[in-house]
C-alpha cells in the first residue's frame, strides 16, 4: 500500500509479502528514501536523486498507473539495490538530518547509508 501525504511532502510505502516485508519512506522535504527491511531488521537510507526518483506529484501518478495496470505488474521489480556495508545506529545529529518520519522509521536499528 502507498500513503502519499501532499501537506507534509512524505509518501509511505508497505509491503507486506511475507518474508519479503518492509516499509519505505520517501521524505521529500529532508531528500531521503529510508527502508526498513523486516527480515534483515535494518534501515537502509539513501539521498533522493531527482534523476531517477520521480518528484511527489508524479508517485500518485505511477501509483494510479500501476493500479490500474495490474496484470503488467512485475512483483520482481526493484527500484534499487542496497550493498551492505558499515552499520551503526542512528544518533540526534542524523535524525536533524533525516527528519522525524525516517527518525520513527528507524530507531534503534541498524543504518546503512
Amino acid at each position: 500500500t502507498m500513503t502519499i501525504d501532499n501537506d507534509k511532502h512524505i509518501v509511505d510505502v508497505h509491503v507486506r509479502s511475507g518474508l519479503y516485508s518492509s516499509d519505505t519512506i520517501f521524505d521529500y522535504i529532508h531528500g531521503y528514501i529510508a527502508t526498513r527491511l523486516f527480515s534483515r531488521n535494518a534501515c537502509f537510507i539513501m539521498k533522493i536523486n531527482k534523476e531517477y526518483i520521480p518528484d511527489l506529484q508524479e508517485m500518485g501518478r505511477l501509483a494510479f498507473e500501476r493500479q490500474t495496470m495490474n496484470t503488467v505488474y512485475s512483483p520482481n521489480n526493484v527500484w534499487v539495490q542496497f550493498q551492505s556495508g558499515h552499520s551503526r545506529l542512528g544518533r540526534l545529529e542524523d535524525w536533524l538530518v533525516y527528519g522525524k518520519a525516517i527518525e520513527h522509521l528507524c530507531t534503534g536499528l541498524p543504518l546503512y547509508q
